[in-house]
């Protein structure tokens, strides 16, 4: 993160103050007003009498601000509004270059203070990147936000901050480039993670691959220079509650060209770098469990490898026998995530998980369906599991939209010389998609999201900014911290 969070039981004289009003107040609370002057005063409750949202007074040596909360018909709303104010926020402190801030909650929203400081801490992310001129690698002037009395615990803001951090990994891992994270480099940097917040890594090089007879991971493997990892990520408090584990499985393409059945380029290959979004989405999620230390047994999966055309790299009408045993016919080299996703679900099977939620940048089809806005969800999980995942997704904003599994749809990957193949039809594509690890997905609960339009933009949108947005992270431990309730 790019500053602090912290908990003061007042602000200092002449600090930079954000107060949080309730909707339709016209009137400054008396511990806004206090240290107010009777223009200053008049001046702020003439614009709340305006209706805006967002009122700034410049006191030369200090500022404040006034965030008024919206009308929206659900609590949910009213929380994605405070982000998106805390996102207006940073621009307005950024270029005041403020260094600290102080924020109080006078609504009756309870935690409407980390809900702006949420959106101001996501917005304020920036990818460090590999410029060298002095003025990019300048440090932003934000360096400390408090949260004011009764604003929030400080229990409260200790999580946050260590969910925040799971989100920067995420996002730092997805905005990362092949030649500075290929996948031994992405295992690697998910190992370094988990030591820091203490979650233990297992990574298994080629060797062991081979001997698992991972043929979806190995074939995609083969038209690269450099080898597959397949990481086991656990974390596994000894006051964890649940008695099987929560397994989630993340696509780990760190850079995918299509293969054989070559992309396109530009607006295509070029942001392919971003195709291990589900694994940078696992490993964020664990990170952030075990930075907080969450009383929940989680396993995470991440294959991972790039998927080029060289050497002697797999080709349409191949035939591939995966981990399960099934074989598959390659009818497009590019529908390759469900090839390794397809040997970590069969992989899965052996920890008897409660449940198994996997994330993928999967399909082209799901952008088309959802665009940036929500990730496609379909599995075989009881529907009331299903309903708790989407409700987590409102809470955070990272919502979902269920698409059906129906027999039908098995009829799209039919092959007339394998088990199944790996491309289904013009239309329905995420679903084909989905009923294609349904296949590997056995013996447990599983869900799957499709994650391709919202893991990165290529345009900045609010507190989700440009490039890597680190969805499923917010989403997930909304979702597996609410187990415990």
């Amino acid at each position: 993160m790019s500053f602090a969070l912290a908990h003061v039981a007042a602000a200092p004289a002449q600090s930079t103050q954000v107060f949080i009003l309730p909707h339709g107040t016209t009137t400054l609370p008396a511990a806004a007003a206090d240290d107010l002057p009777a223009a200053a005063t008049r001046y702020v409750e003439h614009a709340l009498a305006d209706d805006q949202k967002l009122v700034h007074l410049n006191h030369f040596s200090h500022h404040h601000y006034f965030v008024v909360l919206a009308d929206k018909p659900t609590a949910a709303q009213v929380a994605e509004q405070l982000r998106r104010a805390g996102h207006t926020l940073h621009a307005q402190l950024k270029a005041e270059k403020v260094a600290e801030v102080f924020i109080e909650n006078h609504s009756a929203t309870p935690n409407a203070a980390l809900l702006l400081a949420e959106g101001l801490a996501l917005t304020a992310y920036q990818f460090e990147g590999y410029k060298t001129d002095e003025k990019s690698r300048k440090a932003p002037a934000l360096k400390e936000v408090y949260l004011v009395g009764n604003a929030a615990t400080a229990a409260q803001i200790h999580e946050l901050e260590g969910l925040l951090q799971g989100v920067v990994l995420a996002r730092d891992l997805v905005n990362a480039p092949l030649n500075k994270l290929n996948a031994v480099q992405f295992a690697e940097r998910m190992a370094q993670a988990g030591d820091e917040a203490g979650y233990s890594t297992d990574i298994l090089d080629l060797a062991k691959i081979e001997a698992l007879r991972m043929g979806g991971l190995l074939a995609v493997n083969l038209g690269s220079p450099e080898p597959p990892t397949f990481s086991i990520l656990e974390y596994k408090p000894a006051n964890a509650r649940n008695e099987k584990p929560y397994v989630l499985v993340g696509k780990g393409v760190v850079f995918d060209t299509g293969g054989l059945s070559l992309k396109p380029t530009p607006n295509s290959m070029d942001m392919m770098k971003c195709d291990m979004a589900g694994g940078a989405a696992v490993a964020g999620t664990l990170f952030a469990l075990a930075k907080n230390q969450v009383p929940l047994h989680v396993i995470g999966l991440v294959p991972a490898t790039d998927n080029r055309p060289g050497g002697l790299a797999y080709a349409p009408g191949d035939v591939i026998t995966m981990h399960s045993g099934l074989t598959v016919e390659v009818r497009n080299t590019d529908a390759e995530g469900r090839l390794l996703l397809a040997d970590a679900l069969s992989f899965a099977k052996r920890y008897e998980p409660e449940l198994v939620i996997d994330l993928a940048t999967l399909t082209g089809a799901a952008v088309r369906a959802l665009g940036t806005e929500a990730s496609a969800s379909m599995g075989t999980a009881e529907p009331a599991t299903l309903q708790k995942l989407s409700e987590a997704g409102y809470t955070v904003h990272e919502r979902l939209v269920e698409f059906p599994l129906w027999d039908e749809y098995a009829d799209h990957i039919k092959s007339d010389i394998a088990d199944i193949n790996n491309l289904g039809k013009g239309e329905a594509g995420h679903i084909s998609a989905g009923k294609f690890l349904e296949r590997f997905a056995v013996g447990y609960p599983w869900i799957h999201l499709d994650i391709a339009g919202p893991a990165y933009l290529t345009a900045p949108e609010s507190y989700r900014g440009k490039g890597g947005t680190g969805v499923g992270v917010r989403l997930l431990y909304e979702f597996l911290t609410k187990q415990l309730a």
